[in-house]
């Protein structure tokens, strides 16, 4: 069997949001609806949003939101919203993305949480960190030896707490599958940039990639944080 190419899937693409049992910033897991945005799915609910060349462009994709015990219990997400699993650790598919938001700061992952997100990421294509998420992959030792990135307030306790890990200061980086993100804002960039190479950096044309993301106003920032120096009192150390 030929290895599953995310850039040409020849089947459904699973997409997950992994929920840990404390209460997940909102923010953090919202690039996962730009994935939505370019779906069969949302074309077949929208098509006059759509260009008649791009109808028959969506990607087959699946979305899973998963938690230990999946929908036998509701998870937590900031801003008073709570949210029904639907998949379990023990029944989720295996994910080709994989995307974790922060959860509350004295929250430690358990050990069905980090065997789980090990797991998913033994066999998924892309594992993406969004915000204080990063710890979650800290915590579950998927950092070690990889160039990442986390909120820049965040630096001395990441870089304490993963000190084989080279950090650096950028909106987003990729390290082979794994792709970090700074704070919660940054996960857009992150995602717009997944996107792009994932699925338009080689379309010369207009695809609906493009269209989707210049449809929803995507953010177009300096990686660097040019445009967004930290003030004096802020910097990293």
């Amino acid at each position: 069997m030929s290895e599953f190419n995310l850039s040409k899937p020849t089947r459904t693409i699973h997409v997950g949001v992994v929920l840990c049992n404390s209460v997940t910033e909102a923010l953090d897991v919202v690039p996962i609806d730009l994935l939505h945005g370019v779906s069969t799915n949302f074309i077949k609910d929208m098509p006059s949003l759509i260009p008649e060349p791009f109808q028959n462009k969506g990607l087959p994709i699946e979305f899973h939101w998963v938690s230990e015990n999946g929908p036998k219990d509701t998870r937590k997400l900031t801003s008073g919203i709570i949210l029904t699993p639907t998949d379990s650790f023990a029944d989720c598919p295996a994910l080709d993305i994989v995307l974790v938001g922060a959860h509350h700061i004295d929250y430690v992952t358990t050990d069905a949480e980090r065997a789980f997100i090990r797991k998913a990421y033994s066999t998924c294509s892309a594992f993406m960190t969004v915000c204080g998420g990063i710890l979650i992959a800290v915590e579950a030792g998927l950092v070690s030896g990889k160039t990442v990135t986390g909120p820049r307030f965040m630096f001395p306790q990441l870089r304490a707490a993963a000190p084989d890990a080279t950090w650096i200061e950028k909106r987003y980086v990729q390290d082979g599958k794994l792709w970090t993100s700074g704070a919660l804002h940054n996960g857009l960039d992150m995602m717009a940039a997944f996107m792009k190479q994932t699925w338009g950096a080689e379309v010369r044309e207009p695809n609906l990639i493009q269209y989707g993301l210049v449809l929803g106003s995507a953010l177009n920032r300096d990686i660097d944080y040019k445009d967004e120096p930290l003030p004096a009192d802020m910097q990293v150390a």
